[in-house]
């Protein structure tokens, strides 16, 4: 009688992502300060010439922390604009409710060294309002699976959004079309940008 043979393991799974993401993290720590200023306006010019993103009344975007590809140009421009913003406030539970951007001055300090936005909360169902979703993330696949950095905040998030709504993840180059190890939980996204330009999926 033959002893059973284990099934394979998942694709991916939750060690393999953990060893990506130190390596990415690890990565993104050696870059040169010029490189992420550099990459910050590289990254909003391309998403200003996106038709989804130039034509929208709505667009849920975040600040960016420490050496994750900028987000000050971008929103300084769609505010300029005249486009309204939506900003995450993270939740106890690890959700993600939603206000409001008015400007640099109308952000405050909160957990992980985040800037969230002071104005009152819209819940965390707003999410489905926005014509552009713009997430952060490590990595992304060919096929638009998005590595983010543990914590489920924007699975949930993006569960909520319309199907059909322009989702993109903001990255370094060295960071789109990579394996990325695969969860059930796990949401792609239908567009990626890095300085290099726009990707659709």
């Amino acid at each position: 009688m033959q002893t059973p043979q284990p099934s394979p393991p998942p694709l991916g799974g939750p060690l393999a992502k953990t060893a990506l993401r130190d390596q990415l993290t690890t990565a993104r720590n050696r870059r040169p300060l010029v490189e992420i200023g550099q990459a910050a306006h590289g990254i909003a010019a391309h998403l200003l010439a996106a038709e989804e993103v130039r034509r929208a009344a709505t667009v849920a975007a975040y600040v960016a922390v420490g050496t994750e590809p900028g987000t000050s140009p971008l929103l300084d421009a769609l505010h300029a604009a005249g486009t309204r913003i939506l900003l995450p406030v993270l939740l106890p539970d690890g959700d993600l409710d939603w206000a409001a951007y008015a400007g640099d001055a109308a952000l405050m300090p909160a957990r992980y060294g985040m800037l969230e936005p002071a104005g009152p909360r819209l819940g965390v169902d707003a999410i489905a309002t926005p014509d552009a979703v713009l997430v952060p993330g490590l990595a992304v696949s060919d096929t638009g699976l998005r590595l983010g950095r543990g914590g489920g905040s924007y699975d949930r998030a993006l569960a909520r959004v319309p199907a059909g709504t322009f989702t993109c993840v903001l990255l370094y180059d060295d960071e789109v079309g990579r394996e990325v190890p695969v969860e059930a939980h796990d949401r792609a996204v239908t567009a990626a940008v890095s300085p290099a330009g726009l990707v659709r999926f």
